[in-house]
């Protein structure tokens, strides 16, 4: 129904962010709502996807179109719904996803939140060979955000990252299993400790 909105981006949040376009705000669920903190405050194009069930509506936005046509294979595969979609989105490493899926490395597949052995198995046969299309080797680049630098990086940033990393369904115990590892880190904006939470839980 909807192919991208231009607005505002007036709010981010641990799960999603806000674009205003003609006095309406949209609430778009989003992999890394941090990864557009360079855009606050100015006009950008956000890509949508409308998910629409019986019991509610909602929209999911995305940094490029490419993104989101990767969004909506990993929600046509069974047992893969819009919030492991996102977990998956989030880890900012969509090619090892693609990679993986080539692979049949299931190993790799079930580390995501709400993705089991059955479901990463579904995920390798309904994709293998079937991921070019929507992210061929030159565009792998568009899903790497420019890092952002904090004026003044603070524990607020790690905080906000953790906060992020449980709405992408990591459970508490994973969570504090990194969280150490990231204090120890060089302050990083929120997007960065995201980026690292990631990789190490992916790890």
């Amino acid at each position: 129904m909807y192919e991208y909105i231009k607005g505002t981006i007036t709010f981010i949040g641990p799960e999603y962010i806000v674009v205003e376009t003609n006095g309406i705000g949209y609430l778009l669920l989003t992999p890394n709502p941090f990864a557009f903190s360079k855009y606050e405050q100015t006009n950008v194009t956000v890509y949508v996807y409308h998910h629409v069930r019986e019991d509610t509506q909602l929209l999911f936005g995305f940094m490029t179109s490419e993104e989101k046509r990767l969004f909506e294979k990993l929600i046509s595969v069974s047992g893969i719904g819009p919030k492991g979609a996102l977990a998956v989105l989030a880890s900012g490493e969509p090619s090892h996803v693609v990679g993986a899926i080539d692979r049949e490395d299931e190993a790799y597949l079930i580390k995501f939140p709400g993705i089991g052995k059955k479901t990463a198995r579904q995920m390798i046969l309904d994709l293998k060979g079937k991921l070019d299309e929507v992210m061929p080797d030159h565009l792998s680049g568009l899903f790497q955000p420019e890092k952002v630098q904090s004026a003044a990086p603070s524990n607020a940033e790690l905080e906000e990252a953790l906060l992020a990393l449980e709405a992408l369904g990591y459970s508490a115990r994973e969570i504090k299993r990194i969280s150490g590892r990231l204090e120890k880190e060089e302050a990083m904006s929120t997007d960065e400790y995201i980026r690292k939470g990631l990789q190490l839980l992916l790890g």
